[in-house]
């Protein structure tokens, strides 16, 4: 098989930076070793890279986007095929999306449908969760059965959205004690939807129908309440292990960092887009732009805290992953679908393909170091959902997903400097 020899860049992993140069052979590292060593060794290539002055790192791990996803009459922009060249010209060389189930609905026919969609359509590598909708004693089987035909090794549960993934406390009080028991991880939308369906409606009533509504009937609160019961929850089905995802809010993270303190095998993700985008200064918008800026959890407002709180806790380790919810629609003909109602608009944006570049922003800005960079967008999401150290590490035996960066590049963001679809 081909060997490929990267030269005289520096090595970033969770534990720290070192100049190395790195042997692949064919898909996997053969091994690191002191720069200029290789001939002393006898060490040959049959291509060589020069990595001087630029960071040698583990390709990004997104363990969290949707692709294709159907959403009321429209479906997410990307195909898998869109999203994860996307997700390449970005860095990212894993993903984790999902198959669904909503209520009524078989498990598996979510999970095979899935895989006919994406297999021999994906730049890069990919897995599933499975989302279950409405607990019953035929998915709690399907849990099961997952795991152990399947190799799945993550559920996802909703607290939101009555009457398609909502589950009760009963319903996830039961899943998570299966997963648990499995030692599978227990994915959580954490919002209060009985309430945020209550105050969505009065806004309509009131004829409050512009795009920042969206925010505005998703309070803070009514995370923080469902992620309490969701720690809660966990605790109680034995300490299963629980993965609140794209938290937004300081009322959230609290209650994450409070379980992880107390030891509980709690984790958390943000998302780019509540560390730089804020309510007022996009999703307040003025006519219909706000559209553009709709996803769940919602943006937050920049006259609180939630932006500082996430950024040290990202710091602090209270978070430990950071995802994109990569969902994007385009506005002509989707987001466009809810013109005088808020609720009608598909909620998602994009964020696969820019994901590494804003998390370094946060390095280049003191906010992270550059391990934790790692850390947090490579190493931990791969160890948490059952992939390290096959992935998520620059180490001797793991795939050689590898990204050579360049720390003095720059990149602008919009409509003519991307890939994916919106």
């Amino acid at each position: 098989m081909a060997r490929t020899l990267i030269r005289n860049g520096t090595v970033v992993s969770p534990s720290g930076s070192w100049a190395a140069d790195v042997l692949v052979d064919g898909e996997h590292i053969a091994g690191l070793f002191e720069p200029s060593s290789v001939e002393a060794l006898g060490i040959t290539a049959d291509r060589t890279i020069d990595a001087a002055g630029r960071y040698v790192i583990p390709g990004g791990v997104d363990v969290h986007t949707h692709m294709q996803l159907p959403m009321g009459p429209t479906f997410s922009s990307d195909t898998f095929e869109t999203g994860t060249i996307a997700a390449a010209w970005g860095g990212v060389t894993t993903i984790i999306d999902f198959a669904s189930q909503q209520v009524g609905e078989q498990v598996m026919d979510g999970l095979e449908a899935r895989h006919a969609e994406a297999a021999g359509n994906c730049a890069i590598d990919y897995a599933f969760h499975q989302t279950i909708g409405g607990v019953d004693e035929e998915s709690l089987l399907a849990i099961r059965q997952l795991v152990e035909r399947e190799g799945v090794t993550s559920i996802k549960l909703f607290m939101a959205y009555p009457g398609a993934y909502y589950s009760d406390d009963g319903q996830i009080l039961r899943a998570m004690q299966v997963a648990g028991n499995l030692g599978v991880m227990t994915m959580m939308h954490a919002e209060n939807g009985i309430a945020i369906d209550v105050l969505r409606a009065q806004a309509i009533a009131k004829g409050d129908t512009d795009p920042v509504f969206h925010g505005l009937t998703r309070p803070p609160e009514l995370e923080g309440e469902a992620t309490h019961r969701a720690v809660q929850l966990a605790k109680v089905a034995g300490d299963a292990p629980l993965y609140i995802v794209h938290l937004s809010a300081s009322d959230a993270l609290e209650e994450v960092a409070r379980a992880r303190h107390r030891g509980q095998n709690v984790f958390a993700e943000t998302c780019p887009q509540y560390l730089w985008l804020s309510l007022e200064e996009h999703l307040a918008q003025p006519g219909f732009e706000g559209a553009k800026w709709v996803c769940s959890t919602p943006l937050r407002s920049s006259h609180e805290h939630h932006q500082r709180d996430l950024w040290t806790g990202l710091k602090n380790d209270d978070l430990a992953v950071v995802s994109t919810d990569h969902c994007p629609f385009c506005m002509k003909d989707q987001k466009e679908l809810g013109i005088g109602d808020f609720t009608a608009i598909p909620n998602g944006i994009g964020g696969v393909e820019h994901r590494m570049e804003l998390m370094y922003q946060g390095v280049v800005n003191g906010e992270i170091t550059l391990e934790r960079w790692v850390e947090t967008c490579c190493t931990t999401p791969a160890r948490l959902f059952g992939m390290h150290p096959q992935k998520g590490e620059i180490l001797p035996g793991a795939d050689a997903d590898i990204v050579i960066w360049d720390p003095t590049s720059t990149t602008t963001i919009g409509i003519n400097d991307k890939h994916h679809m919106n």
